[in-house]
Parts: structure tokens; C-alpha cells; sequence
């Protein structure tokens, strides 16, 4: 078995020597440019992870992993130009330093080498359709992520639904496509993918927690952001079911308010989060979400010591303490 670090350096490397067309240039840099400013490698390295419980030839499905980190990417590019964001992992995003035409075109072009790379992986036609469906599914995810921008009446259920779909999805059938070329049976794979599932679901929660509650030292984007951006977050809508009127007539202050200095409202919207208890409820998800996800993984029928690398992974993923 390798360790999860073995399996990150593998992926780095695979990353770095992707081949591109040489021409046009202004097309494949901003491809190359995303690729090389970092990120976790958690999708990739979730897809070898899966491979390795039943096979220990993790270089054969390099190329599927690969394919899994470059349409990860595309949608990192695209997300950007949607959100009019200036900075991806502490660099300029791609529509900023090239502009936003080149980032449409090099995002779908990079959406075109993901299922290119697929295709250069292990043939296996039942792992194809997962990754079809995969891509298709965080697609989906992003409209409604769109179209809760403007809906101001989005459900706990709903907005659960749409991180499943933008967020988690692709965590479960990372580990789920690399068990289906390793082997897996039907059952180990349905429980590899809802283990990565519901570990994502934690994971996006736990983001939306730090955007308020992290130590702005160590978050890498400015706190209250969603909270500025009027995002319709688990603790937003928590906190709309559990605030009295006053606190609700506050929020819808903020929330149609036009005109504001930012850091007032990330105060005013803290504060009642603060009242109501948002921080301990997000928690409590976090924790049985988290409880499911190690549920899941012990129905898979291998040896416990082969599963100790994914438990290991699951703690740091989500012991973040900052």
C-alpha cells in the first residue's frame, strides 16, 4: 500500500509532464498555469487511493487520475470568470491575467484534455460512464449554485443537494471510478463512493464555516466573504429558521442592502449567527456527516489495515483547526 503522500508526489509529477501543443501559445499557458499553482490533488489522489485497496499497479491509472485533477481545474477556471474573482490560490486568476475570453477557451479546451487523458487511461466502460457522469453532475451543482444567487427562499435541502452535486459528487466517484479499475465489486464501490460523498459534504460545510469563523492568518481568502456576497450558505439558512423577527427583518437588511461597508455587515450578520448558535449546529452536521462518511468505509470488504490510509486522509482533510 502506498501512503497518501506517495500517492500526491505520483500525481505532481504526472501533472508536470502533461503534454501540450506547442501553438497557439495564449491558449495552452493559461491551461499549464492552473495546473502548476498548486491545489490538494485531493480528487486524483482519492482515485489511486481506491485502486490501491485492490491493486498496487497505481502508475497503470495515472493518466484517469490525471484526467480527474484536469477537468477539477476547468472548473476552477470557469468558476472564477462566473464569480469575477481576482485570485486562485494566491496567484491571479486566469481571466485576469490573460483576459476573459482566453479563460473561456482554455477552460473548455482543458474540459476537451480531461476526457482525452481519460481515454489515454485503463479502458474500462463502466468507469467511462461513472466519469461522464461525474463531470456532467458538477455542472449541474453550478447552476444551482447560480441560481441560488438570486432565490432567496433556498431550503436546507437544497442547498445540501446543490454541494453535493458541485462539491462532494466528484469526491465519491474519484474513489469510486478507482475501484471500479481495481476490481471492486458492486457494493464495495456504491460504499467507496458514499464515503467520499459524505466526507465531502463535511469537507464544503466545514469551508462554509471557516469563511466565518477561521483565523484569518491561515484562511487563504478573506473571511465573511460569504457573507458579503449574500451566498446562500448552511449557516444563512440555519440561521433564518432560527431567528426571532427582529434578527430576520436584520438579515433581510443586509441581505437587500446595496450600499454597505463590508466589514459592518460580516459583523451584523456574526453576530446573529452568534445568538442563534450557527457555529455548534454547523459542527454537529460536520461530526455526523463525518461519522457516516467512517461508517461507510468499514462495509468495504477489505482488509482494515489496507483502509487505515483513507481514515488518515479523512482526519486531515477535516481536522483542519484554523
Amino acid at each position: 500500500m502506498y501512503t497518501a503522500n506517495e500517492l500526491i508526489e505520483k500525481v505532481s509529477k504526472g501533472v508536470k509532464n502533461i503534454q501540450y501543443n506547442a501553438e497557439p501559445q495564449n491558449l495552452y499557458a493559461p491551461i499549464q498555469y492552473i495546473l502548476s499553482i498548486g491545489g490538494k490533488r485531493i480528487r486524483p489522489l482519492l482515485m489511486l487511493m481506491g485502486y490501491n485497496l485492490y491493486k498496487d499497479d497505481v502508475d497503470t491509472i495515472l493518466n484517469n487520475a490525471l484526467a480527474l485533477e484536469t477537468y477539477h481545474n476547468f472548473t476552477l477556471l470557469h468558476d472564477d470568470l462566473m464569480d469575477q474573482s481576482d485570485m486562485r490560490r494566491g496567484n491571479l486568476t486566469v481571466h485576469k491575467k490573460w483576459n476573459e475570453n482566453t479563460a473561456i477557451l482554455s477552460g473548455d479546451t482543458m474540459l476537451i484534455m480531461a476526457y482525452q487523458l481519460f481515454n489515454q487511461g485503463v479502458k474500462n466502460n463502466e468507469a467511462w460512464a461513472a466519469f461522464i457522469d461525474a463531470t456532467l453532475g458538477v455542472c449541474e451543482g453550478q447552476q444551482y449554485d447560480i441560481d441560488f444567487e438570486t432565490c432567496n427562499d433556498v431550503s436546507e435541502e437544497e442547498y445540501m443537494e446543490m454541494i453535493r452535486l458541485k462539491t462532494s459528487l466528484l469526491l465519491g466517484y474519484a474513489l469510486k471510478i478507482g475501484a471500479i479499475l481495481g476490481g471492486a465489486d458492486a457494493e464495495d464501490q456504491a460504499n467507496l463512493y458514499a464515503f467520499g460523498e459524505k466526507m465531502g459534504l463535511a469537507f464544503q460545510l466545514q469551508d462554509d464555516w471557516l469563511d466565518v469563523y477561521g483565523d484569518p492568518k491561515k484562511f487563504q481568502k478573506k473571511l465573511g466573504g460569504d457573507i458579503v456576497d449574500n451566498k446562500k450558505t448552511f449557516m444563512l439558512i440555519k440561521a433564518y429558521q432560527l431567528a426571532d423577527e427582529t434578527q430576520k427583518a436584520e438579515l433581510d437588511k443586509w441581505m437587500s442592502g446595496k450600499d454597505f461597508q463590508e466589514t459592518k455587515k460580516i459583523a451584523a450578520v456574526t453576530h446573529i449567527y452568534n445568538i442563534v448558535g450557527i457555529s455548534q449546529l454547523v459542527q454537529q452536521k460536520i461530526e455526523k456527516l463525518f461519522s457516516q462518511a467512517l461508517t461507510c468505509l468499514e462495509k468495504v470488504k477489505v482488509d482494515s489495515q489496507k483502509k487505515t490510509e483513507l481514515r488518515h486522509f479523512a482526519d486531515k482533510l477535516l481536522g483542519r483547526q484554523y
